[in-house]
C-alpha cells in the first residue's frame, strides 16, 4: 500500500541493492559510542543477544499501520488540527531496536527525514536488513548511538521513543535529553511499563533471579522451562497462557519480558512527576479507548465518574482495572489547543486532508485509523473521494466542487472529522 523509495545514508558510502531493486546505502553503525547512563553496557549487550522486537522480516511495506507513527494523524489527535510545519518533516526515533517502527515510520511520513539510534549493533543489524527490504518514501539514517548523546540532532517535530526510557538507569536523564532536540509545539510519543498489569511479570523475574537465571540463552531455557512446569492452576502460569503466550513466542520477545537486566515501572502520579521533570506537557493518552469511562461504568457511577476532574478520571480507571500493563502517551513542549470546529466560518475556511491511516480505502465500508468498522454514508463518501480527485494540497472545505450548500459541507465536514476520517488544518 505504501510503494516508494528508502534511501539509507552512510558517512562511508558504501552502495548495496535491496531485494526491491531499489538502490540503497548502508547506515554508519559505529563502535565504541559514548555511554552517559549506567545501564547502556548491560543492556546494549543484551539486546545484541536478543534484537527485540521479534517481528519477522518481509519483503515489502510493514503489515497495516500505527496511527500514533503518522506524524499528521497523531497531532490531530493531540490538537484537533493538522500541524503547521513546512518543508520536510524531520522525526527522530529513539531507540529504534530491529527497525519495526522506523519501517512504519518511514512509510506512514513520505518526504520525511528521519534519524533512527539504537544502542545494540545487533539490533540495527536487523534493522538494515528490515529496511532495505521494505522500501519507503523517506530518508532514514541509522546509526548506533545513546538518545543520552543527540545533542545538536534536532529540532525534530515528532520523535518516537517507544519502550525505551523505561530500560535507562537514570530514565528522567533521558527524557530530559530528549526534550531539547523537540520542536517547539512538536509532539513525543513515550511508552513506559505500569506498575499494576506487570505484577505477574514482576514476580517471575523475581523468580528466575533467585534461581540464577541469567540474560542469555540459558537463562531463556530456564524461563521456559519454568512457565511450562509450573502447576496449571498456578496463577503466573495462568496469567502468562492467557495474556502473554502469543506475544512471547519469539524468543527475543520473551527475553525482553522476563530477563531484562534493567526496567523501572511507574504509576500514573509518578509518570506525571516524571514528565513534569522533564518541563514537558502530557497531551494524552495514545490508546484512549483504554481509558474510557464507560468501558468499565455505567449508570450513575458513569455520571459520577464523568464529573471528577480528567486526572482524576485517569486514577480511578488505573484502580479499577489492574491489568493496564503500561502507558503509551503524547507529550509536548508546549500546551496544544484543541480546536473543536464549532465555528462555521473556521470550519469552512479550513483545509482538508483525508486521513492517511484507512484501512481498506477507497470504499465506503473500511477500517478507520485504530481498525475500527467505519461505514460512511453515501454523502461522507462523496467529500472524501472528491477531497482525494483534487490535484490540490488541503482544498478548503468551502472550495470542494461538489454543489453542496455551506450547512451541508459543514455537517458531512463535521461528522467525518468526529469518525477520525477527516483530519482538518487550520487557516490564520
Amino acid at each position: 500500500m505504501f510503494a516508494g523509495w528508502l534511501v539509507l545514508r552512510r558517512r562511508q558510502g558504501q552502495a548495496m541493492r535491496g531485494s526491491g531493486g531499489f538502490s540503497l546505502i548502508s547506515p554508519l553503525v559505529s563502535s565504541g559510542f559514548p555511554s552517559s547512563d549506567a545501564a547502556t553496557p548491560v543492556v546494549s549487550a543484551f539486546y545484541d543477544r536478543f534484537p527485540y522486537p521479534g517481528d519477522p522480516l518481509q519483503d515489502g511495506p510493514p503489515p497495516g499501520y500505527n496511527w500514533r507513527w503518522c506524524h499528521a494523524t497523531a497531532y490531530s489527535h493531540c490538537s484537533g488540527s493538522l500541524p503547521p510545519w513546512s518543508g520536510p518533516l524531520r522525526i527522530l526515533d529513539a531507540g529504534c531496536g530491529t527497525g519495526v517502527s522506523s519501517d512504519y515510520l518511514a512509510h506512514l511520513n513520505p518526504g520525511a527525514e528521519i534519524l533512527a539510534v539504537d544502542i545494540s549493533a545487533g539490533a540495527l543489524e536487523v534493522a538494515r536488513e528490515r529496511l532495505s527490504r521494505s522500501g519507503a518514501l523517506a530518508q532514514v539514517r541509522l546509526e548506533q548511538r545513546s538518545l543520552l548523546d543527540l545533542a545538536g540532532e534536532g529540532p525534530f517535530q515528532h520523535i518516537n521513543s517507544v519502550g525505551v526510557l523505561h530500560h535507562l538507569q537514570d530514565p528522567l536523564a533521558g527524557l530530559k535529553a530528549l526534550a531539547p532536540l523537540l520542536a517547539p509545539g512538536g509532539i513525543l510519543h513515550l511508552f513506559l511499563y505500569a506498575d499494576a498489569g506487570r505484577w505477574e511479570i514482576h514476580r517471575l523475574q523475581h523468580s528466575l533471579a533467585l534461581l540464577g537465571a541469567g540474560s542469555d540463552g540459558e537463562g531463556l531455557r530456564l524461563g521456559r522451562q519454568l512457565l511450562a512446569e509450573l502447576p496449571a492452576e498456578n496463577r503466573l502460569r495462568q496469567h502468562h497462557e492467557k495474556r502473554w503466550a502469543l506475544d512471547t513466542v519469539a524468543d527475543a520477545n520473551f527475553a525482553d519480558m522476563y530477563l531484562h537486566p534493567q526496567e523501572t515501572s511507574y504509576d500514573l502520579r509518578r509518570l506525571w512527576e516524571f514528565v513534569e521533570g522533564a518541563d514537558l506537557h502530557f497531551l494524552g493518552f495514545s490508546n484512549p479507548n483504554t481509558w474510557a469511562l464507560e468501558r468499565l461504568l455505567a449508570g450513575e457511577l458513569l455520571e459520577r465518574a464523568r464529573a471528577l476532574p480528567q486526572r482524576q478520571q485517569w486514577l480511578l480507571l488505573e484502580a479499577l482495572d489492574p491489568d493496564i500493563s503500561h502507558f503509551e502517551f503524547f507529550l509536548s513542549n508546549q500546551p496544544l489547543e484543541k480546536q473543536n470546529w464549532a465555528d462555521d466560518e473556521t470550519l469552512l475556511a479550513a483545509g482538508l486532508e483525508r486521513n492517511p491511516c484507512l484501512w481498506g480505502w477507497p470504499s465506503a465500508t473500511l477500517m478507520g485509523h485504530d481498525f475500527q468498522p467505519l461505514n460512511l454514508t453515501p454523502d461522507q463518501l462523496t467529500l472524501l473521494e472528491t477531497l482525494d480527485r483534487l490535484d490540490q494540497a488541503r482544498p478548503s472545505l468551502g472550495s470542494l466542487p461538489l454543489g453542496w450548500s455551506g450547512e451541508k459541507r459543514l455537517q458531512i465536514a463535521r461528522e467525518l472529522w468526529g469518525l477520525d476520517a477527516l483530519l482538518l488544518a487550520h487557516r490564520d
